[in-house]
């Protein structure tokens, strides 16, 4: 892995961890939105709708900036920081983990919870796949109809992948390129419009 890849899980994946009574049901998910991890939180809640804790952690990005963790209940730092801890010790991102509780009656104390869910979580991950992902960008090349047969050619010569594309006079190709190309792209897009083959480059932020 290096800047220009990251790593995530390849589907979802169940663990369980159980301790005096209580049942610990634990879910992976990859994610790549925040809106994407609150669709699995709030189909796990109704999936679960009897259990007394929901708790659960989340990273997204390459840069792994966006993170939340929640105790939902549980004593503070007890439920959702153990859960975090095991998604960034595989060194994971757009990641989800939910462990779902059923309370057995008796209570672990802040040091059982925390090893509990810990547990839980490492469970389920021990049965993700993970795999590595390379960091791609989108750029939309806008351009002439009579410079079609250059645009494409950039998207052979550096394996754009194209998500939509409308050809008229005016012709928009939104893609996505890996990171590791970009430079080389806009090089090359560069010398393309200082030799009169006019490709207008804007990246999505």
């Amino acid at each position: 892995m290096d800047e220009f890849s990251y790593l995530t899980v390849d589907g979802t994946t169940e663990g369980l961890y159980k301790e005096k009574g209580s049942k610990f049901i634990s879910f992976v998910f990859p994610v790549a939105s925040e809106e994407e991890a609150k669709g699995h939180l709030e189909s796990i809640r109704k999936q679960f709708h009897d259990a007394r804790h929901h708790c659960f952690a989340w990273i997204i990005g390459p840069g792994k900036s966006l993170y939340r963790a929640s105790d939902d209940g549980e004593p503070n730092h007890s439920a959702g920081d153990p859960i975090l801890g095991q998604l960034r010790s595989k060194n994971l991102t757009n990641v989800m983990a939910v462990v779902v509780r059923y309370f057995g009656g008796t209570k672990l104390g802040v040091g059982g919870l925390i090893v509990a869910y810990r547990s839980a979580t490492q469970d389920a991950l021990e049965k993700a796949i993970i795999v590595e992902k390379e960091i791609a960008e989108t750029v939309t090349l806008k351009y002439n109809y009579a410079y079609t047969s250059e645009a494409m050619r950039l998207v052979k010569d550096f394996d754009l992948t194209i998500l939509s594309q409308d050809f008229q006079s005016e012709c928009t190709l939104k893609t996505s390129i890996k990171l590791k190309w970009k430079d080389d792209f806009v090089e090359k897009t560069r010398l393309l419009n200082a030799t009169g083959t006019s490709i207008n480059v804007e990246w999505s932020e």
